[in-house]
């Protein structure tokens, strides 16, 4: 969906041309602080020097590090990084952000304020797109699921109705199998 790879079959289909970001299971911080790793983005983007830094910062602020600005963001802990990779999204103001299991291997808390980050940037107007096998996670952030079984999206649903009513065999059985 994000056009990293070229379907091999099918289509997607969006109304226009999007402004896209992605955040990936296991972020990828560049060798330098970071306020630099979010810095970059915009820079590549076209932002002038002085609103770069100042969106960065902001962006910063907004995922609560900014006292890691000046900071190697590859010493960051696992969390701090998947916030920065976050912040550094964020800040293009994108349209529609992928996630890719945004709080795998965090530890709790972690995930917690990732997943606080993740419904600010929704409130923000940023349309999310994420892939989770966290069915607790799914229930608490989501608004549609897509039920996905060998390779097909099987299954879409509002939240509540995808947890409560599946319609497709598959997605039954998966709930079955993942809910004590």
């Amino acid at each position: 969906m994000h056009g990293l790879l070229r379907p091999s079959t099918g289509a997607q289909h969006w109304p226009a041309p999007l402004t896209q970001g992605i955040v990936f299971q296991r972020p990828v911080m560049l060798r330098t602080t970071a306020l630099a790793n979010i810095e970059y983005g915009l820079k590549l983007r076209g932002i002038k020097s002085p609103e770069r830094c100042q969106r960065a910062m902001a962006a910063l602020e907004r995922v609560g590090l900014p006292a890691m600005a000046g900071r190697p963001a590859r010493r960051l802990s696992g969390g701090e990084q998947q916030r920065v990779a976050l912040a550094r999204a964020w800040a293009l103001e994108p349209q529609v952000l992928f996630l890719d299991e945004p709080t795998a291997s965090l530890d709790p808390a972690s995930s917690r304020e990732v997943e606080r980050i993740i419904r600010e940037i929704a409130a923000s107007g940023t349309r999310i797109v994420m892939t989770t096998h966290n069915l607790g996670q799914a229930r608490r952030i989501a608004e549609v699921v897509l039920f996905i079984d060998s390779g097909r999206v099987v299954e879409q649903s509002p939240v509540e109705e995808f947890f409560t009513r599946p319609r497709h065999a598959a997605a039954k059985l998966f709930l079955e199998e993942e809910t004590p």
